[in-house]
C-alpha cells in the first residue's frame, strides 16, 4: 500500500510517521503533486494555525491537487481543519472539501483554551473509520479551534459542549485529536483508515 504524508510543515509529521511504521506502513513524506495523486491513501497532518497552513499549501501548489483527490484522505488536527470550508482563525478560507466551519472555543470559567488532554469519544453514526471504537475510548487533544457538530460528524467529544472529533464527507476524513499520541485507540483508528 502506498501511503503518503503531505509535507505541509506540521510539527507532528515525525510522530504520525512513526505511528504508521508501528502499523507496518512506511509512509513517504512528500510535497510532490504526482506522488500525492498516485498514492493509495493520503494523510494531511498539521500543527499550528490555519492561515500559515493554507499559505504553505498554496506555496507548494497543492491546493488544487488536494481538492482533486479521489482516494481516501485523512486530515489530522490542523490538517482536519484545513479540509473544512473556513476557519475563524485569521478568517481563513480553507480547502472546502468538508462543508464545515471551524470555530474558536469560547472561554468560560473552568474551561481553558486551548483544550488539552484526554477526552472521551462518542460515536454518532457507524462508519468503517470507527470500527472497534468503544463507549469509553479516549483520545488526546490539543486545539483552540473546533468543528461544530453537523452532517459531517462521525464522533464527538465534549468541551463546554459537543464538537466534532471525527468527521467525514465523501473520501475526505478528519480526526481533531492526535491519533499518534492516543495509544491503542489512535492506532486502531489509523489502522481503520489504512483499511478503507
Amino acid at each position: 500500500m502506498d501511503v503518503v504524508l503531505v509535507d505541509a510543515g506540521g510539527t507532528n509529521i515525525g510522530s504520525v510517521r512513526y505511528a504508521l511504521q508501528r502499523l507496518g506502513v512506511d509512509a513517504a513524506l512528500t510535497s510532490d503533486a504526482a506522488a500525492i495523486r498516485g498514492a493509495d491513501k493520503v494523510i494531511l497532518p498539521g500543527v499550528g494555525a490555519a492561515g500559515p497552513g493554507m499559505a504553505r499549501l498554496r506555496e507548494l501548489g497543492l491546493v488544487d491537487v488536494l481538492r482533486s483527490l479521489e482516494q481516501p484522505v485523512l486530515g489530522v488536527c490542523l490538517g482536519m481543519q484545513l479540509l473544512c470550508a473556513r476557519s475563524e482563525e485569521g478568517d481563513t478560507e480553507c480547502l472546502g472539501l468538508i462543508p464545515a466551519p471551524v470555530r474558536r472555543f469560547t472561554e468560560a470559567p473552568g474551561l481553558r483554551v486551548p483544550h488539552m488532554g484526554w477526552n472521551r469519544l462518542s460515536v454518532q453514526r457507524p462508519h468503517p473509520l470507527l470500527a472497534g471504537l468503544g463507549d469509553d475510548d479516549q483520545a488526546y487533544f490539543v486545539h483552540s479551534y473546533a468543528v461544530p457538530v453537523g452532517d459531517w460528524t462521525l464522533a464527538t467529544a465534549d468541551y463546554g459542549g459537543a464538537f466534532s472529533a471525527v468527521i467525514a464527507h465523501g473520501n475526505f476524513h478528519g480526526m481533531q485529536f492526535h491519533p499518534e499520541r492516543s495509544a491503542a485507540v489512535g492506532a486502531r483508528l489509523l489502522k481503520n483508515f489504512l483499511e478503507l
